[in-house]
């Protein structure tokens, strides 16, 4: 048995054939995955029919897989297992979500650019989403390849920011979505941590920015000084020439490495239709800054 890789873009995303995720992966097979999902960053595995165990164990093959971050500011009864996060307008009960719920809110926060988990402090190495239900129209999900951005910026630059250090911020990408009343308690639930500004992946060796919305200013730098850097080059990597669009269909399973991409939801009639996804998430091993510095 063998997989097919299809590339989809000249830089990065493959669709992934030949394989049945709601089944065990052998181990040579597992190689050909993670071979492919080393190289192209992003795959798309079509026609996925998985439940949510089905998905838990498909990513437990990339490593330990996080529990999903819940939120103690916001009011939500969870819909879901330990292990996924609700990407998704409904709630416990299947209904559309108000107006005013604060999950619907903050999760407008997805259509920023972003990297998923920088504001822990160990990061998330890939993200795994399964299209369980999509709208008519919208709802589309972008990618950036921040390898291709990092080479492609002049040299000067890359030496300039390849030894930064950003602090990042669930509530900084908030901020930016006009959310700033939280409490002292809600801000200590998670604490700004500090992440490299260029990294290195470890199978590869091919460097990347590592930026996000959630990327609040860099280290040692006057703030707006930081500031304007992180969103320069936000600016720069996600040209059209770094991106590409996925317009989802039902039984679609995506896996990203967040090392080395950024991604964000655009928007769709959220408060007329459903847009249900599960995401799990695979934690990397290490900080960012304590494994630059071994």
């Amino acid at each position: 048995m063998s997989i097919t890789v299809l590339p989809i873009h000249p830089l990065f995303f493959a669709e992934i054939r030949g394989v049945d995720l709601t089944r065990p992966i052998p181990p040579g097979l597992f190689a050909e995955i993670e071979a492919a999902f080393n190289e192209h960053a992003v795959l798309l595995f079509r026609d996925q029919p998985v439940t949510d165990a089905d998905q838990v164990v498909f990513s437990g093959y990339f490593g330990p897989v996080f529990a999903a971050t819940r939120y103690s500011w916001r009011d939500e009864r969870p819909r879901l297992r330990a292990e996924m996060a609700d990407i998704s307008n409904i709630d416990h009960a299947g209904r559309l979500l108000a107006g005013d719920d604060q999950r619907r809110l903050h999760g407008r926060a997805n259509q920023l650019w972003h990297t998923d988990n920088t504001f822990k402090h160990i990061p998330a190495r890939c993200s795994i989403l399964s299209a369980r239900e999509i709208p008519s129209h919208g709802g589309d999900t972008e990618f950036a390849d921040m390898r291709a951005a990092f080479d492609a910026l002049p040299e000067e630059r890359r030496h300039k920011i390849d030894p930064l250090i950003a602090e990042h911020s669930i509530y900084r990408s908030r901020e930016l979505m006009g959310f700033t009343d939280f409490s002292d308690a809600a801000r200590m639930e998670l604490p700004p941590v500090r992440q490299v500004l260029v990294r290195q992946h470890p199978a590869t060796g091919r460097k990347a920015l590592y930026i996000a919305s959630h990327a609040s200013h860099i280290i040692g730098w006057p703030e707006d000084e930081g500031r304007q850097l992180i969103e320069a080059l936000i600016a720069f990597a996600t040209q059209s020439r770094f991106v590409h669009r996925h317009r989802w269909r039902v039984g679609d399973l995506i896996i990203w490495d967040n090392r080395c991409t950024m991604h964000r939801g655009r928007p769709y009639a959220e408060m007329t239709e459903r847009r249900v996804l599960h995401r799990t998430t695979v934690s990397d091993e290490i900080n960012t800054v304590e494994r630059a510095n071994l």
